[in-house]
């Protein structure tokens, strides 16, 4: 199958081109494929580029384009090339999605939200989704000791082996997916221990968060009280696993890559600890304050390091851009309410009130259960519509190749990540309101 293109530009802003202009191409020329720089990953050849495309007709304007110096659009829309790489798409808005057919035995099972959009994907490379599930058994079990023998069970219903491979299906090997999956494990582990299922609490979560992020952003303290800290990385699970994930993802990362992931797990944490203040004065927020704290407390961590993960970087400057950034946001905002939807019988059934959008939608605009689940499902159509037509601008803003790969990584791992919720019937089921 040939790799799909990029939609045609359609931007609203016929002068956001300006804004980018050649300081910005010439970083994207600096920017270089990341390798493994030590340790247990393999040293990665860049990823060879497809043939050059025809530069796309200008978008029909009654504004003058705006002039990009140096940017040979011969080269516009470049993607990844190679196993999986035809998963990497941006869809059009007008597209509806059409699932694989079960019956031909290329689809889990699984049932999407009714009415909720989304793309399909490819089933995820079994050979790789394999041998992703055993070596991260391994290091759970065996590097780290995560957990006791009786969560075996549902750390393998967790499928984060079939959940990294597809949302990465650019990550050049094994060692590469292997970095996203020891920090999905990790972050659920500090969900789970210090926020939610395996004793967690809204009391004292500040301070545990707190020690937990130095195992990602490190002390630097006098010589007498760094041994103590350095102990602390042991003390328990969640910090044994932030320590070893991040020891793995510095490795193989760029200072500036590992310096991003550092500040969006900051935003995380924020995130949990807005959550935990509402829940300790039992209060429900506003929908837009809910929607607020999502955008912290949000898969954001995932896509952003889509370019580590794919063997290569995009550049700071690039990435800090504000139109990048937005596209980020929405991206982590729209699959955080794909994780509402898909949870919220899961989340009814666990002990106390449990926030999630249907819920806080019910409570403070008065709906019925089934008619604010429905209107959650209508804000996550939005938000990914917001998330379309926004990376369409920036791709027509800024035609660098490493844009365009970060803005395909980026659409893949929103796609990826509603195909795993969907298909993972041992942790999700969906209400009856259809």
């Amino acid at each position: 199958m040939p790799v799909p293109e990029l939609p045609p530009p359609r931007s609203s802003l016929p002068d956001s081109a300006s804004r980018f202009g050649a300081h910005l191409l010439a970083a994207a020329a600096r920017a270089s494929d990341v390798g493994a720089a030590t340790g247990a990953l393999p040293v990665v050849p860049s990823v060879p580029a497809p043939p050059p495309l025809p530069a796309p007709a200008p978008a029909a304007s009654s504004a003058p384009t705006a002039d990009v110096p140096g940017a040979g659009l011969s080269r516009v829309l470049r993607g990844p090339s190679g196993l999986g790489t035809a998963g990497l798409r941006l869809t059009l808005r007008g597209e509806a999605p059409v699932l694989p057919d079960p019956s031909t035995g290329g689809a889990a099972e699984g049932t999407p939200v009714p009415g909720l959009y989304f793309h399909p994907v490819p089933e995820p490379d079994p050979a790789r989704v394999e041998e992703v599930s055993r070596r991260i058994k391994v290091w759970a079990m065996d590097e780290i000791s995560l957990y006791p023998d009786d969560w075996e069970e549902e750390f393998d219903g967790f499928s984060v082996g079939r959940y990294m491979v597809g949302c990465h299906p650019d990550a050049p090997s094994v060692d590469h997916l292997m970095l996203a999956t020891r920090l999905m494990v990790a972050e659920n582990a500090v969900d789970d221990c210090y926020c939610e299922d395996h004793g967690g609490s809204p009391v004292g979560l500040g301070e545990r968060l707190l020690m937990a992020h130095t195992a990602l952003d490190p002390l630097h303290t006098t010589q007498e009280y760094q041994p103590q800290w350095a102990t602390s990385l042991h003390a328990d699970a969640p910090r044994r696993a932030y320590r070893s994930a991040m020891e793995y993802f510095v490795r193989a990362a760029s200072p500036s890559q590992a310096d991003r992931l550092r500040h969006d797990m900051a935003r995380l944490h924020m995130g949990y600890l807005a959550e935990a203040a509402w829940a300790q004065l039992d209060h429900v927020p506003e929908v837009w304050e809910y929607l607020a704290m999502r955008q912290f407390n949000n898969f954001r961590p995932c896509p952003t390091i889509t370019d580590t993960v794919g063997g290569y970087e995009l550049p700071a400057d690039l990435h800090a851009q504000a139109a990048m950034q937005r596209v980020i946001a929405l991206a982590g905002n729209a699959t955080t309410i794909v994780n509402d939807l898909y949870s919220y019988t899961k989340e009814l059934d666990s002990p106390g009130q449990h926030l999630n959008l249907p819920v806080v939608i019910a409570e403070r605009e008065g709906l019925s259960q089934q008619d604010a689940y429905l209107k959650s499902v209508e804000v996550h159509n939005d938000l990914m519509r917001a998330f379309e037509t926004e990376t369409s601008a920036l791709a027509e803003a800024c035609p660098a190749p490493h844009v365009h790969r970060f803005l395909r990584g980026v659409a893949a791992w929103v796609d990826g990540n509603h195909d795993w919720h969907r298909t993972n019937t041992y942790r999700y089921s969906l209400p009856d309101f259809w």
